[in-house]
């Protein structure tokens, strides 16, 4: 066999064993896309929320189930469905996410002790809601985010 065709059907091996969205991720993740953002209504003020900060690019709010004592979502009001799509216009609107960040953490009392800025990108990720947002997390030892033990 030559180069190319071995390196094909590698390639092909490599994309049929989990590389790539689940069939029915993509199908939800379509739909919700379609439906529109919870995140838009709440900027829209269609939906409830307990804002903590807002600006004309920004709002950051409590989510409804919080995974520690200080936990907001920080959102860019532009929707964005994942890191994957944003564009070099974008840049300054993504900066401003983590000034954001700094200035809710300082306030909230957890930038010297520490805190975690999350964002979850499609499937393994275990993203849910595709308008791009940052979680801040802390006010507790938050660990490590995945399990240090080494694969073998």
């Amino acid at each position: 066999m030559t180069k190319t065709l071995i390196f094909s059907f590698i390639m092909l091996l490599f994309t049929s064993i989990g590389w790539s969205q689940s069939k029915e991720y993509q199908e939800q993740k379509a739909e919700k896309i379609k439906k529109g953002s919870v995140f838009t209504k709440i900027i829209k003020r269609e939906s409830p929320a307990t804002i903590v900060y807002e600006d004309d690019d920004i709002i950051a709010f409590v989510p409804l189930r919080s995974q520690a004592p200080v936990h907001l979502l920080i959102v860019p009001k532009k929707e964005i469905a994942t890191i994957n799509d944003i564009t070099d216009e974008d840049a300054l609107v993504l900066g401003k996410l983590f000034l954001v960040a700094k200035k809710l953490a300082k306030e909230k009392g957890i930038s010297e002790t520490g805190y975690r800025l999350s964002m979850n990108i499609n499937e393994d990720a275990g993203q849910s809601v595709f308008h791009l947002h940052m979680h801040l997390l802390g006010g507790q030892k938050l660990g490590p985010m995945l399990s240090q033990e080494s694969k073998q």
